[in-house]
């Protein structure tokens, strides 16, 4: 049972028990893991937890677009945008999830949308206009991020309002809309903090991939 008991669902409609659409494609869902979380590093070693995240987003065949902490309900969160290549087709995924870890369990809110019969005109219009020496850039979670998606300025979201209808527009506003909407159960909230492994004595930790990964959510999607 999920320890979320309320969000605005304006303009979605139940799937399912925990999964919503809306009338262009989107899914919402919401899960709960009874789980230790599989997060690479805690939320207080951010430049580590960020770095393993897209190594282990690489790792899966897609891309780490954004990371960033900050707060569902007043509880410390992790935000991620990611892509990655549409199952059985052409095209991408985008996936938008705020996770919530606690030491013993998570709470995720999870939105996507995939593109569709035409794909690729957002990233070719600016890769037009910048060049490939301005469109494709180093990834901003440090080096050895290899594999996986290229990283580039056409996922940036100040390209956003010249693409409303695109589904990473759409993924991106979605969450910012709904997740300050998130009322989480106060016994979630008072749980122990995710404080992650401890790091090695003999020099820095190396970050470990999620056992589930970005097939999970897509599964679960």
């Amino acid at each position: 049972m999920t320890p979320i008991t309320n969000l605005d669902l304006t303009g979605y409609t139940e799937r399912e028990p925990g999964t919503w659409t809306d009338g262009r494609g989107l899914v919402l869902s919401v899960h709960f893991f009874d789980l230790v979380p599989d997060l690479p590093a805690p939320l207080g070693r951010p430049g580590e937890l960020f770095h393993g995240l897209a190594r282990s987003t690489a790792s899966a065949g897609g891309g780490l677009i954004e990371a960033e902490l900050g707060e569902v309900d007043t509880v410390p969160a992790v935000r991620q945008l990611v892509k990655v290549p549409r199952p059985g087709g052409h095209g991408q995924v985008f996936l938008g999830s705020w996770t919530v870890p606690r030491a013993s369990c998570s709470a995720v809110v999870k939105v996507q949308a995939a593109e569709g019969a035409m794909t690729g005109m957002r990233e070719a219009l600016i890769l037009g206009r910048t060049g490939p020496e301005r469109y494709f850039t180093p990834h901003p979670h440090g080096p050895g991020i290899e594999g996986g998606l290229p990283h580039h300025i056409g996922d940036d979201q100040e390209w956003d309002a010249e693409f409303p209808d695109h589904p990473l527009t759409r993924v991106r506003a979605a969450l910012h809309r709904i997740v300050p909407t998130v009322v989480l159960r106060e016994d979630f909230k008072s749980l122990p903090p995710f404080e992650g492994a401890a790091p090695a004595s003999d020099g820095p930790a190396t970050p470990t991939p999620p056992r589930s990964g970005i097939r999970r959510w897509l599964r679960r999607g």
